[in-house]
């Protein structure tokens, strides 16, 4: 056996098997406008366990999503939009917001995710 292949076998063996190698394949892919100073839409309905792939195409000038409580902090810009793959792990409403101060009206971009429980 090749030293090489035996230093690989090593390393997958210390692997857990509950971590994945792969991310989930996504079950939704959601398009999220972002423009001053709204997201459309402002909220989204997934289920838990879904692994949703969000877009986030800015409008005007940059923007981000930011949802402290599922681990997301996406920002886009007119000419490069955002994505993010995420699962819903746990049911609750969960309260994101614009993490790039855009103008006056930044601080009334508010984006909610609505995880419903199996």
């Amino acid at each position: 056996m090749r030293p090489v292949t035996l230093l690989c076998l090593l390393a997958l063996s210390f692997v857990s098997p509950s971590c994945p190698l792969a991310a989930p394949a996504p079950t939704r892919v959601i398009e999220l406008h972002v423009h001053r100073y709204a997201f459309e839409p402002s909220s989204i309905t997934v289920h838990r366990g879904d692994t949703i792939r969000l877009r986030l195409i800015s409008d005007d000038v940059p923007h981000s999503l930011l949802i402290k409580a599922l681990g997301i902090n996406e920002t886009a810009s007119k000419s490069h939009p955002g994505e993010i793959v995420f699962t819903a792990a746990q049911a609750g409403d969960f309260e994101g917001r614009c993490g790039r101060f855009c103008g006056s009206g930044h601080g009334r971009m508010r984006f909610t995710v609505h995880v419903l429980g199996n």
